[in-house]
């Protein structure tokens, strides 16, 4: 693929789905397809939902001729695809009524496990340590894969932050690719960069749509599918991406962490977040997003680098990554109800 090329299709991608999106908002307003403000809400103006499904519409295209031009395999892109496309569709379908959280989460298994049987698994590095892929390795990437997935629609509750999320990991683990000499295996992270580029134009604060549960579900997997795809051509890419995904995992964890503690119930929604507290003691969403964008790029970024070129062990990187987050995720309070203070 030509430069040229490349950048045309960029720049196709990235008006179409904001193109998309605008479309979508429209047909949202006239449905009244609203999300209406509540006490566990972070916004407080009645907003259109479900943009995420331009960017769904346009990268599946984009995936499609991938595959059709030879740039993927055709075993990845009906993974990414398949998987990517169970979640939509349940989403699409809680985003416009409701559905129950057991069969959600069949589905949310359905689709980790659709996604391994075409990608496989990569074999585990922890430090020195190769540890070659058998059964059990099944078991935690698709366990793995269903908590990214739904961590990734926990944090997608203020304007911006989970578009911003998709694309500087994904841009990060474009790079990561550069790194090692292998540019064109990072087309399919570049082009959903730029899908979600085009709807983030409406969702930045202050947002115009949300994404939804579709939107949200899709990223999720994709990028948990990205990641796989990335370790199974070099080991050490799994820990890049794990570290870059770091804002995300450590803010969800640690909620989910204190919550279980507190013996509340964990699908009850809530705006208890590391992130939604921060929201609210710094009077907006742009502060906490602009601070997610700066985090992932100016912290994340080059530690993952460091472990893509080999310089450094990627379980070591990945906690010296993830500590200081986590320690600001506990400080914020996360977890935490409304009546409880935090250190910040």
């Amino acid at each position: 693929m030509t430069p040229i090329s490349l950048l045309v299709m960029m720049t196709l991608m990235l008006l179409c789905s904001a193109a998309g999106t605008w479309l979508l908002r429209r047909y949202a307003l006239a449905r009244k397809l609203m999300d209406v403000p509540n006490a566990r809400s972070s916004h407080s103006v009645a907003t259109p939902r479900g943009g995420g499904l331009a960017f769904i519409v346009i990268y599946s295209a984009a995936l499609l001729w991938l595959g059709a031009s030879g740039y993927e395999s055709w075993e990845s892109l009906v993974g990414l695809l398949g998987a990517g496309l169970m979640l939509a569709v349940v989403g699409f379908m809680d985003d416009h009524g409701h559905i129950a959280a057991r069969w959600r989460l069949l589905v949310h298994l359905a689709a980790a496990a659709w996604l391994l049987a075409w990608l496989g698994v990569p074999m585990l590095t922890l430090g020195t340590l190769d540890i070659e892929p058998g059964w059990w390795s099944y078991v935690v990437f698709g366990l793995a894969l269903v908590w990214l997935l739904n961590l990734f629609n926990f944090m997608d509750g203020i304007d911006g932050i989970a578009g911003t999320e998709a694309i500087t990991v994904c841009l990060g683990g474009v790079l990561c690719y550069w790194l090692i000499g292998q540019p064109l295996l990072g087309l399919p992270a570049l082009l959903l960069a730029f899908a979600v580029l085009g709807f983030l134009f409406f969702n930045w604060p202050p947002a115009k749509i949300f994404m939804g549960d579709a939107g949200s579900g899709f990223l999720g997997i994709l990028l948990g599918g990205l990641a796989v795809q990335a370790a199974l051509v070099h080991p050490a890419l799994l820990w890049s991406w794990v570290i870059l995904l770091g804002v995300f995992v450590t803010d969800a964890t640690i909620t989910l962490f204190r919550r279980l503690m507190r013996r509340t119930r964990i699908y009850e929604a809530h705006r208890s977040h590391a992130y939604q507290r921060a929201t609210r003691r710094h009077g907006g969403h742009l502060p906490v997003t602009l601070s997610v964008l700066l985090l992932n790029v100016f912290w994340l970024l080059p530690l993952a680098c460091l472990v893509a070129l080999g310089y450094a062990a990627g379980l070591i990187i990945a906690v010296v990554a993830y500590v200081p987050l986590m320690l600001v995720a506990w400080a914020y309070g996360a977890g935490l109800s409304d009546d409880e203070t935090s250190f910040v």
